[in-house]
Formats: C-alpha cells, sequence, structure tokens
C-alpha cells in the first residue's frame, strides 16, 4: 500500500521570530485598545421606560421560542405558540398599539435616535480604522510568506482560504500565508480577550459582528425599525415552523444504547 507524501517545506526559523510573533501580538494589543477606546466614547446609556423595555424582551422571548422549542412538550409547544401569534399579531406588546399600520418615525428627528447612530458610527469607525492600518501594514512587509502549517488535515476547498497571497498550486493545503493568519487571527482570538477583558467586551463584538449576528443584549428595535412588521414577521416565524419534542421515545432509545 502506498503511502501519501508529505510535503516539507524549510522554513527560517527566524519566520516566528519577525512574522508570526508581531502579527500575533498587534492583533492582540489591538483588540486590547480598540475595546479600552470603545468604553471610553461609548455614551452613557439611557435607561428604557418600562413600554419598551416589554416590547423588547417580547420579541426576544419569540425568537427564543422558536430556537429552544425542541425541549418542551407537544402540549407546551402549543400553548406558547397559540398565545405568542396571537399576541404579535393584534400588537398586545407595542409600545405605542395606536400607530400600528404607520409608517415608522424619521430617525433623522429623534435626538435619541441620531445619538444611537452616533454610537454605531464611532463603534465601526473603531472596528474599520485599525484593521485597515494593520492590514495594509501586512500587505506592505509580510506579503508572500508562509508561516506555518496547521497540524490537522484538510481539504483542498481551503486552500484559497488559508493561503492568500500566495499564488502556488501545487502547495499543501494546510500551509498557512501570512495574510491568511491576519485572519485566523481576527476570528480566533476570541477566547484570548475574553480571558483578558472579560466576557462582554468590544473586541469579541466585533468579530461577531463582522461573522454576521449581534453581539449579546443588542437591541433589535434599532432607529427606523417598525416594531409592528417585526412583530407580524415573527408571528409568521412561529407559525410555519415545525416542531419535533426532543424527548419523545428517549427510553426506547436509552434502552437500545444500553443493549447495545
Amino acid at each position: 500500500m502506498a503511502q501519501a507524501v508529505v510535503q516539507t517545506i524549510r522554513r527560517d526559523p527566524q519566520l516566528f521570530i519577525w512574522i508570526l510573533f508581531p502579527i500575533i501580538t498587534v492583533m492582540i494589543l489591538t483588540g486590547v485598545l480598540r475595546h479600552y477606546v470603545t468604553v471610553l466614547i461609548a455614551s452613557t446609556p439611557k435607561k428604557l421606560d418600562l413600554l419598551s423595555l416589554r416590547e423588547q424582551r417580547s420579541l426576544q422571548r419569540g425568537i427564543t421560542f422558536r430556537t429552544n422549542a425542541a425541549v418542551i412538550s407537544d402540549a407546551a409547544f402549543q400553548a406558547r405558540k397559540n398565545t405568542l401569534v396571537s399576541a404579535f399579531q393584534s400588537g398586545a406588546y407595542l409600545k405605542n398599539p395606536d400607530a400600528k399600520g404607520q409608517p415608522p418615525a424619521n430617525p433623522m428627528t429623534d435626538p435619541a435616535a441620531m445619538e444611537g447612530m452616533m454610537g454605531m458610527m464611532k463603534g465601526n469607525m473603531t472596528m474599520i480604522v485599525p484593521q485597515t492600518l494593520i492590514m495594509g501594514w501586512i500587505n506592505a512587509f509580510f506579503s508572500g510568506f508562509v508561516v506555518l502549517k496547521l497540524p490537522f488535515p484538510i481539504t483542498p476547498k481551503f486552500k484559497q482560504m488559508l493561503q492568500a497571497g500566495v499564488a502556488t498550486r501545487d502547495l499543501d493545503a494546510r500551509w498557512v500565508s501570512s495574510i491568511s493568519l491576519y485572519f485566523i487571527c481576527l476570528f480566533g482570538l476570541q477566547t484570548v480577550f475574553i480571558y483578558l477583558l472579560g466576557s462582554d467586551n468590544a473586541a469579541s463584538q466585533m468579530a461577531q459582528q463582522q461573522m454576521g449576528g449581534p453581539p449579546p443584549g443588542a437591541n433589535m428595535m434599532g432607529p427606523g425599525a417598525d416594531p409592528d412588521k417585526m412583530f407580524q414577521g415573527e408571528a409568521e416565524n412561529i407559525e410555519v415552523m415545525a416542531h419535533e419534542y426532543i424527548l419523545d421515545g428517549v427510553e426506547d432509545r436509552l434502552l437500545q444504547s444500553v443493549k447495545a
């Protein structure tokens, strides 16, 4: 039986000192700096009134219900489904029921909405400016270097993602270029930031936003949003969802696993 040929590349040991270590160090220090800059420029959050808080929490309740519906029985699922759908469609949780069906207010005329938009702009600036500078720095000084090899096998589909800036067709997909190392650190240092800065830090929230997910505790009803349309859309999502109780037949599955 023929053995697979192991591709070996002779790398200068100085690559770790002058490329790998500086990139990782700069990424960590930039994340820490971005966290403290975000804390300094963040405006003091205003306390929500009871109706606004109920409106937000009710919509979040519907999303949480859809996400964790598998852990409740069919009867409990049907009861919660009927209650939430009827409440969302009737507008029972709206802050201003009289404004139902009307277009949302212009956020430019609302001081609170303008302040929220300015806060979002500040957060985007603290994310875009450091990334642009670091990406330019890596492209200028470290472009074209292969810095490390992953210790586990991967498919060739990851080659384009892990070897950006290295146009070599026959290179093993496990080798990582310096530019790709930047993106790996961008999304892979969240555990380091949580250890250094805590779970609720700006560095991890920026990475979550780039991956398409809102940070924990984010307000889904931003400036210009129509709460009634959001409730109606969530009611439709709950109505069409299929429910499967995760504990159905658990006794039989347990006995089969014990017998096996």
